[in-house]
């Protein structure tokens, strides 16, 4: 019997550093020097399969030392331990890798803008042939150039922080689904008054510079202006109240290691918006019928039927409504002493499992485990921090709902208060809980 014990704590014992070993060679192998983008794309892989290697381990009762294996507390603290280390290395990895993708962004930034003019060139170029080249070719194709360089010149200066993405980029790393909406619809409005800027420049006579500017009167663009303004409007509204919430700790934000194209589709957590996806659709179909308008009459701004004015509006308030609604604090529903099967009911004393129930304890993005690693509760005076507990695909606890935390040693008996502090920094209010002698 006590052979077999010890062969089984040797074994879980070679588990475990051969796990640890893997974790490190996995975050060392191939080319994960960091400094390039497939390093660091190779890099960050490596570390995630490690982790999920050792997470995997130990969900399946592998790897603890036989040191720790009699003491079911010691050895959750243990793991818990090893997967915080090796979710840091993760983390490191997927920062490196958020670099190197901004810097692969910059370089192919002036690529993409110049053969987009290019682009241009050949279609007016072939559109010509018989019909000849009109002056407004010309102005059309200057102002492409000029904005061009205008965006070049705009990521150079942005080159540390995504290129052309720093404008539409907001606090948390993510793209923000209302500024990059407001840029759909003021770059092609920027091209049109460069183009009309030109042509008016290359008009013949006064007659025709007076049929240009009848062109951008306010009576034919006034959807357009309006649309433009109810996009550029939402993305302020949508800023300050993100920031106004969240300094009232009644949000809470994680920030993502960098930006993704579906972020303009969801929320934080990764999963679909409808409030997102619907202000995305719509406006997109707007602008493309903004520039089939423009594309079929080049003399004058686009003019924009007043329903589907009346249908970004609608959409504009219920992207802002679902922005007001998403998030929230921490709440402490109530606190009880986890129990064992076949332990024995009694008060909660030093030294006990509570098991804290609620909501909002694993805010929207922060699923990465170093994130989880961060969730702290706080009983009375001591910060707890929430053990990692892995189970096959993910982890047990933390969870939104639930948390498991032992009651140390260094709270005092009597009555304390307890508080969830999310990786976010959201911090519950108190929950009162009388800890027995």
């Amino acid at each position: 019997m006590d052979a077999a014990a010890g062969a089984g704590a040797e074994t879980r014992t070679s588990t475990s550093g051969s796990a640890r070993t893997g974790a490190e060679t996995g975050a060392r192998g191939g080319c994960g020097c960091g400094d390039c983008p497939d390093g660091a794309r190779t890099g960050h892989r490596q570390a995630v399969a490690a982790f999920l290697a050792l997470r995997e381990g130990f969900a399946a009762g592998c790897g603890v030392p036989a040191a720790l294996a009699h003491s079911a507390g010691a050895a959750r603290q243990w793991i818990s331990d090893e997967l915080a280390q090796s979710a840091r290395t993760v983390a490191e990895r997927a920062a490196a890798e958020g670099r190197a993708r901004r810097e692969t962004l910059w370089r192919r930034t002036p690529l993409v803008l110049w053969g987009a003019v290019a682009v241009l060139l050949i279609g007016q170029a072939l559109t010509a042939i018989g019909a000849g080249w009109t002056d407004a070719r010309t102005a059309a194709l200057a102002a492409a150039v000029v904005l061009a360089a205008l965006l070049t010149a705009l990521a150079w200066r942005h080159r540390a922080h995504g290129g052309l993405l720093a404008p539409v980029t907001g606090a948390d790393s993510r793209l923000s689904t209302s500024r990059t909406v407001a840029a759909a619809w003021l770059l092609p409005v920027v091209w049109a008054v460069l183009m009309f800027a030109a042509r008016l420049a290359l008009a013949p006579d006064a007659d025709e510079r007076r049929r240009l500017l009848a062109g951008l009167g306010l009576a034919r663009g006034a959807g357009l202006l309006t649309v433009v303004a109810l996009a550029c409007a939402a993305a302020a509204v949508a800023a300050r109240l993100v920031s106004v919430r969240l300094a009232a700790g009644r949000q809470q934000k994680v920030p993502a290691e960098f930006p993704r194209a579906g972020d303009l589709l969801t929320d934080d957590a990764g999963r679909g918006s409808f409030a997102d996806a619907q202000y995305v659709l719509l406006n997109a179909v707007a602008v493309a019928f903004a520039a089939v308008r423009l594309g079929t009459e080049p003399d004058r701004l686009p003019d924009l039927p007043w329903g589907l004015v009346a249908l970004a509006a609608v959409s504009a308030a219920t992207y802002l409504a679902g922005k007001y609604a998403e998030g929230a604090r921490p709440v402490v529903l109530s606190v009880v002493r986890a129990r064992e099967i076949g332990g024995l009911d009694g008060p909660v004393r030093t030294g006990d499992d509570i098991e804290i129930r609620g909501s909002g304890f694993v805010p929207p993005g922060a699923q990465p485990p170093h994130r989880l690693a961060r969730t702290v509760v706080r009983i009375g005076d001591v910060d707890v921090h929430v053990p990692l507990v892995p189970v096959p695909g993910g982890f047990a606890n933390p969870a939104d709902g639930t948390l498991v935390v032992p009651v140390p040693a260094d709270v005092e008996p009597g009555r304390a208060e307890v508080r969830v502090i999310t990786a976010a920094g959201v911090e519950s209010a108190a929950y009162p809980l009388f800890i027995q002698e």
